[in-house]
Formats: C-alpha cells, sequence, structure tokens
C-alpha cells in the first residue's frame, strides 16, 4: 500500500504518484488516469472502463462470427 497526499495545485486539489508506483502503471507524464468507484471504494487505473466494455462486446462479435470475419480477411 502506498500512502498519498493531498496538495493543492492552483484552485484544485491533486496527489503526487512516486516514482515506484508510475513505473508499475507504466505511466509518463501527461498520461491520463482513471478514477472509478468500485463496492470496495475507488480505484484508479490507467486502463479506460468504457473502452474495456466495447472491447469485451468486439471480443464476443468476432468470437461468434469468426467464419465471417475470416471470408472478410481474403
Amino acid at each position: 500500500m502506498i500512502s498519498l497526499k493531498v496538495t493543492r495545485v492552483g484552485n484544485s486539489y491533486g496527489v503526487v504518484l512516486p516514482k515506484e508506483a508510475l513505473s508499475r502503471m507504466k505511466l509518463e507524464q501527461g498520461d491520463t488516469l482513471f478514477l472509478t468507484e468500485t463496492p470496495e471504494g475507488y480505484r484508479l487505473t490507467p486502463y479506460n472502463p468504457d473502452f474495456e466494455k466495447q472491447m469485451e462486446a468486439a471480443r464476443r462479435l468476432m468470437k461468434k462470427r469468426r467464419a465471417a470475419l475470416r471470408e472478410l480477411a481474403k
């Protein structure tokens, strides 16, 4: 577990992530993080949960229509 301290940044607030957390999350300056609410609290992740839902739907479609996609790829 890593503790983060909330600091003031202009008229807003922010947290500073230690280098260890940035490297484990494969983040660089300018990357976007997503804060999502879960039953356990909040989760901070570099992955867009909406995009993941779309990809899961695409995977289901590709599995279901495998033969048609194979023909289209020719």
